[in-house]
């Protein structure tokens, strides 16, 4: 993995890559082998290759920049008091993990001051890799990514991971949303929002993520060209409600708005 990127954030950017790739070593060890599945207590699942996975991720921004905060979905939430924060989601979608499919992945950003500056989502069983570093671009596998065109929702194809996430209400908007919208896919967790920066997709919409979920797609659906925000138009950061509407152009976010954000 690589990140040809310059300026300021260029050493980090590479750090990240490499967080990437040592990640990726340990949970392609466990896919699809027998582990143990433990219920959290918000009922979601997580097995020894979610928290050996963040314990690495520590130990090397431990090691490497010791000053720097942590923010993790398993092992929690060290120095926030700090400007300088990573938040990491070591296995993103561990469902689909523990059922044998592809689509999980790490989920990577680099926070200062509550303004996330890089993200990035590796797909360890695709060899798939993008990151987005602000100012800078955002690439795929080395090479820049970029949103559609699309500007309409019916020209849009539409992705969310799953609809039993979404409260009633808000199942109510997403419904009006699909059927406005040419094609619908579902499920991918953080893999539709690569879609979405590589322009296969248009438009991703999701409720109820954590900051371990969505901080990192906020710089690799930006510096791809699109827009990400929570259902109200505000720019996703740490202390974001859990709602998600990316899209691939200005236009075709507001028109996603007008109906999520009523």
């Amino acid at each position: 993995m690589a990140a040809p990127v310059g300026g300021a954030l260029a050493e980090m950017a590479e750090f990240t890559c490499s967080l990437a790739g040592a990640a990726a070593a340990v949970t392609r060890s466990y896919f699809r082998k027998p582990i143990d599945v433990i219920q959290k207590l918000d009922n979601s699942p997580v097995t020894i290759a979610d928290r050996e996975c963040e314990a690495r991720i520590r130990e090397m921004i431990t090691e490497r920049y010791p000053g720097h905060g942590i923010l993790g979905e398993e092992h929690g939430f060290d120095g926030k008091e700090l400007s300088d924060i990573w938040v990491i989601d070591p296995i993103d979608g561990t469902k689909s993990f523990i059922s044998g499919l592809p689509l999980y992945g790490t989920l990577l950003a680099f926070t200062r001051d509550n303004d996330v500056r890089i993200g990035a989502i590796s797909m360890p069983e695709l060899g798939e890799f993008w990151i987005g570093v602000a100012g800078e671009g955002c690439y795929f596998n080395g090479t820049p990514s970029r949103t559609s065109d699309c500007r309409d929702l019916g020209d849009a194809i539409l992705m969310t991971t799953a609809i039993e996430y979404f409260s009633s209400e808000n199942r109510d908007k997403f419904a009006e949303l699909r059927e406005k919208t040419r094609i619908r896919r579902y499920g991918g967790d953080c893999y539709i929002y690569a879609m979405v920066a590589s322009g296969w997709a248009d438009l991703a919409v999701e409720t109820g993520l954590k900051s371990y979920d969505f901080m990192a797609l906020v710089p690799v659906i930006e510096e791809a060209g699109g827009v990400i925000t929570d259902w109200s138009g505000n720019r996703p950061d740490m202390n974001s409600d859990g709602t998600i509407v990316a899209a691939a152009t200005k236009e075709l976010h507001q028109q996603a708005l007008e109906i999520l954000g009523r």
